[in-house]
């Protein structure tokens, strides 16, 4: 069987100047992340979840403080397009907070993983047709590559894959809850932005 290797965003180290770009690809290691949890069991299962989770609540986190502020002025009906797409992130950190009180081996893991996934990608695709493409559309090269910048930095914050040896279930667990870790990827994100706050 050839495992076909998926790129993570930032393999390539290249410049990522377009935040689009970007986020597409972060998109996509979160469905990788989806799939990696579904399809391992054990520890292999939890530490695959534990990334997901983190990027997930670092995604969000940095579109939260960086898409949809601008997205809100690039269009006419913006407000009511990003309202929804906060809603819809409101709901899937519900879901994912319920999940992480669940054990990994737990029968109902699975289904609720399952129905957290499906509203994950409904939003994702979403944002990549209303908001990214308007994104495109209004941001000049300077305000993509200011907005990268704060994707990148929050990114930064949640690796998508274990580190080689044994002491990455320690240093991901030493890394705290996901609250903090959403401040922390707020600070980093404005930071720079620059706009310290």
């Amino acid at each position: 069987m050839t495992h076909t290797h998926t790129p993570h965003a930032g393999d390539d180290n290249a410049a990522d100047t377009d935040v689009v770009t970007l986020l597409m690809r972060q998109h996509g290691d979160i469905r990788n992340l989806f799939d990696e949890v579904e399809a391992s069991t054990g520890d292999d299962r939890k530490d695959a979840f534990r990334r997901l989770v983190r990027l997930l609540a670092v995604h969000e986190t940095a579109e939260e403080e960086v898409v949809h502020p601008f997205a809100r002025r690039a269009f006419p009906g913006a407000e009511e397009v990003v309202d929804e797409r906060l809603a819809e992130e409101h709901k899937a950190k519900e879901s994912l907070a319920a999940l992480e009180d669940l054990d990994t081996e737990d029968p109902e893991f699975l289904p609720r993983l399952r129905v957290l996934r499906e509203s994950v990608q409904t939003h994702a695709r979403a944002e990549e047709r209303y908001e990214f493409t308007h994104i495109r559309r209004s941001a000049d090269t300077a305000r993509l590559a200011s907005m990268a910048k704060g994707v990148k930095a929050a990114e930064a914050m949640a690796p998508t894959r274990p580190h080689p040896g044994v002491e990455s279930r320690a240093a991901n667990m030493a890394l705290g809850p996901v609250a903090a870790l959403m401040d922390r990827t707020k600070d980093a994100v404005r930071k720079a932005m620059g706009k310290d706050g």
